[in-house]
């Protein structure tokens, strides 16, 4: 209750929590209607088609066919999977199914209702999708404020706040259809549990109830990316040594995991596949193989070996290459890196202190599966989780800065520079997105004139949603480098390229026994990009069998469209018969599309 003297409330704390909403209303808004240019993540991609597949009623199946999918299940099953209704056998299942419940509530399934107009570039279903992460990211803000102002403070808490608000990656993150920000939500409410699980234990209380509630998250966690398990060991590595009594709490985190985990990788994975890992497991090609690319595309996966020989030293390459982009993938906040000097410091408090060493030991584990898996694709990489440790990471680097300037014994009479490290700090982190943005805004406002600026190359989504949905039925294939934007965006089945013209023929075989017949190829600038298909990595090597078929929009820009590589090079003549269409469905070839019947131009 308020003295007399006090004041009941504080107008300028008002007025800075105002103005922070605002500011935060401002970004989320432009973020989705003005500067977005649609889904920008192939897994994005597949995970909000497979929610569309949900939401319809079709249970947990995929339109993007990966060849390997295709393998691993024949050799399960002794027979051919339906490709009309495939099960997804990669994907951790919890971001589809929250996809599914907002693709159902928008009536996502309704074809016609979600078709692109003529005079936009946008598809209004990535914009459903990507304003999904972004609540899930202003969510986890606030989760973020309220565990962080009990550690520390509410000064320390706000800065955080602020860092986060103002943190270009985790924007990114939001429009990329990727579901890193669902778990640092979910991360975010599981650490706070556990820390009022630390407070019980320095208040001699129990523990129980909150751990649990914690490891209840963590499990969720864990649904929404099968790397988090990773995480989970360090946690429950944390519980079994800290909480009382030694080892029963462990045992009750390990038997909830089994609890939530083992059921669905039954149902979703050792059914189709035969395999608890299903095809999940030939993601470890992306950290010790040849590159997972590859692999999905492999329908006869038994020849692409793993990286064994020196995985030691595999692992610790991939660790140090982590460690040297570390400021990058956490967000580019500048204090995230220095958590790791605050590991150095005596806090006073033990549960201070010991919070600290959850957070490094799940870090470490978490890198294990990161450098085992690999990280090719830099911040935005699917598989990157450093980022959901960069709020608490950021709290403790805070406060290490924070004990250092109260050092400095600054003046009483220059109060104005009692918070000045913390101005400067939330300055430099800020500063790139802040002095960006009025060029994105102004972008973006210009690009509404012409229907948005779409993630051009390789995704151009009204040549998928209209004459490419236009010239196919929904019992056609198509077999795509971007099988993701053509599931999502025309709503086809479609398969990822092969490997070779014998692959493709055998997908074609087998697609016609089953009355889906393959209808057509897209070709798009995700597989002809010099940096795709010359370089010495494996993302190159992967189309060099196909190279008439990659590289042929380079052949028709520089003969003005009369000359094709596929219809000289005698290998692949039968295959250019079989698909004697060749229509442009961007610019003069960039994406391209062999038919083996006329396309007509989309109909408004």
């Amino acid at each position: 209750m308020a003295t007399p003297n006090t004041p009941a409330y504080d107008p300028a704390k008002l007025i800075r929590r105002a103005l922070f909403f605002v500011i935060l209303a401002g970004l989320a808004i432009s973020s989705i209607f003005i500067t977005f240019k649609g889904l920008s993540a192939p897994r994005g991609m597949e995970q909000a088609q497979i929610g569309r597949e949900i939401a319809r009623g079709q249970g947990y199946s995929t339109k993007v066919i990966r060849p390997v999918a295709i393998s691993q299940m024949k050799e399960a099953n002794g027979e051919q999977p339906n490709l009309e209704n495939l099960p997804d056998t990669y994907h951790a299942p919890l971001n589809p199914c929250v996809n599914a419940a907002v693709l159902k509530m928008t009536d996502a399934g309704d074809k016609q209702r979600w078709r692109m107009p003529s005079d936009t570039n946008i598809y209004q279903l990535d914009r459903v999708i990507a304003a999904t992460c972004t609540i899930f990211f202003l969510i986890a803000i606030g989760v973020n404020y309220l565990l962080i102002s009990r550690i520390f403070d509410t000064t320390i808490a706000s800065t955080t706040a602020i860092l986060m608000l103002f943190c270009e990656l985790m924007w990114k993150l939001s429009q990329s259809g990727l579901p890193q920000m669902l778990m640092l939500m979910l991360f975010s409410c599981a650490m706070f549990f556990l820390w009022r699980g630390v407070e019980n234990r320095e208040e001699n209380k129990s523990a129980l109830a909150p751990v649990m509630i914690s490891g209840v998250f963590m499990c969720l966690l864990v649904l929404t990316h099968w790397l988090a398990v990773w995480i989970y060991i360090g946690f429950v590595i944390f519980a079994a040594v800290y909480f009382k009594p030694k080892g029963i709490i462990a045992a009750g985190l390990s038997v909830l995991l089994a609890l939530f985990v083992i059921p669905v990788i039954y149902f979703l994975y050792v059914g189709p596949t035969g395999s608890p890992f299903g095809t999940a497991y030939y993601a470890i090609h992306n950290g010790l193989g040849g590159g997972e690319d590859s692999i999905m595309r492999n329908l006869s996966p038994a020849g692409e070996d793993l990286a064994l020989q020196g995985l030691l030293m595999n692992i610790m390459r991939s660790t140090l290459l982590q460690i040297s982009d570390l400021h990058q993938n956490f967000g580019a906040i500048l204090v995230a890196p220095l958590f790791f000097l605050a590991l150095l410091h005596p806090f006073k408090r033990d549960s201070l202190a010991a919070f600290r060493w959850l957070i490094l030991l799940m870090w470490v584990f978490a890198g294990i599966g990161m450098s085992i898996y690999g990280i090719r694709r830099g911040s935005m990489d699917p598989n990157q989780i450093h980022i959901l440790f960069a709020p608490l990471m950021t709290a403790y680097g805070l406060a290490m800065v924070s004990i250092l300037w109260g050092r400095l014994n600054i003046p009483p009479s220059m109060h104005m520079l009692r918070y000045a490290h913390l101005v400067l700090i939330v300055a430099i982190s800020a500063g790139p997105m802040l002095l960006n943005l009025p060029k994105d805004l102004k972008n973006g406002l210009r690009a509404e004139g012409f229907g948005g600026f779409p993630h051009y190359p390789p995704y151009f989504p009204s040549a998928f949603n209209r004459t490419l949905a236009d010239n196919t039925t929904t019992q056609d294939i198509i077999i795509s480098d971007t099988p993701w934007a053509v599931a999502w965006y025309a709503d086809r089945m479609s398969v990822w390229l092969p490997k070779n013209l014998d692959q493709i023929e055998a997908i074609e075989e087998m697609a016609s026994d089953q009355q889906t017949p393959v209808q057509g190829i897209v070709i798009s600038p995700y597989s002809f990009n010099a940096d795709r298909i010359l370089s010495s990595g494996a993302p190159g090597r992967a189309y060099g069998d196909l190279y008439p078929l990659v590289y042929n929009a380079f052949a028709r820009i520089g003969s003005n469209q009369n000359l094709n590589f596929i219809d000289i090079n005698p290998k692949f003549k039968p295959l250019a018969q079989r698909y004697e269409y060749k229509q442009p469905l961007f610019s003069y070839g960039y994406i391209m599309y062999y038919s083996n019947r006329p396309v007509v131009a989309a109909e408004d």
